[in-house]
């Protein structure tokens, strides 16, 4: 998000939002998260059907939002927030690091995800770059993205999933698509200036492009894009 960075930056501090059934969830991510100068807790809310009433009021920069709950489940609220304007990020929280649900929130518009059992440190980590504009996805979670992306292609024979990947990627500049393949590997912006020899201002240039002319949303949707393609 423009203007707001990590610690040590002059800029306001990120407000969170913090969405789960559970309130020692909810208490423990507070604890975590609202001891830190460039981190506030601005709000909590107990379920999905909760979080445009609190989004509106607390004007988080992140919203941490638990997948799994008994009124309006996060993934329906995930979809909700991003298909409004200049909406929040989103860090979906679960249990299950192989969840199908959360795929679908990534592709809704999700920046990433968490299990509720990462370490404090990492989840203070992941909050302050999603904050900044990048993705939560280790290479490690998007391999695990891929073998769902191929669990989901089926059978063989046309895919309608890949071939607008396809067509999409094929519109692309050839430093465009390289840059794409990067954010499907899970490369952070770092990465990618050392890998295809640009500054860290030219790859956010460009990854703001390939949003513009793809209609996504984040860094992920491209992830998952080049993923559909079989770029990766």
């Amino acid at each position: 998000m423009a203007g707001v960075t990590g610690a040590g930056s002059a800029a306001p501090p990120v407000r969170v939002l913090i969405v789960d059934d559970d309130a020692l969830v909810r208490a423990g991510l507070s604890m975590i998260l609202g001891g830190l100068p460039d981190l506030t807790v601005v709000g909590e809310a107990a379920d999905g059907g909760e979080v445009p009433a609190a989004v509106a009021a607390y004007a988080p920069h992140v919203v941490l939002m638990d997948i799994r709950m008994p009124r309006v489940d996060g993934l329906t609220a995930t979809e909700a927030l991003r298909a409004q304007p200049h909406p929040p990020e989103v860090l979906v929280l679960t249990t299950f690091d192989a969840d199908e649900q959360v795929l679908r929130a990534l592709r809704a518009g999700a920046a990433g995800f968490l299990l509720k059992d990462t370490p404090p440190a990492e989840i203070v980590h992941a909050v302050r770059r999603v904050a900044a504009g990048e993705a939560t996805l280790s290479p490690t979670v998007t391999r695990k993205l891929i073998a769902h992306v191929t669990a989901e292609l089926g059978p063989p024979g046309p895919d309608p999933r890949q071939e607008r990947a396809v067509r999409l990627l094929t519109g692309l500049s050839e430093r465009e698509r390289q840059v794409a393949v990067a954010l499907g590997r899970g490369r952070t912006n770092a990465e990618i200036a050392g890998e295809l020899f640009m500054s860290v201002a030219t790859v956010k240039a460009y990854v703001s492009r390939l949003l513009t002319r793809l209609e996504l949303n984040n860094r992920v949707q491209v992830a998952l894009l080049v993923h559909d393609a079989g770029l990766v």
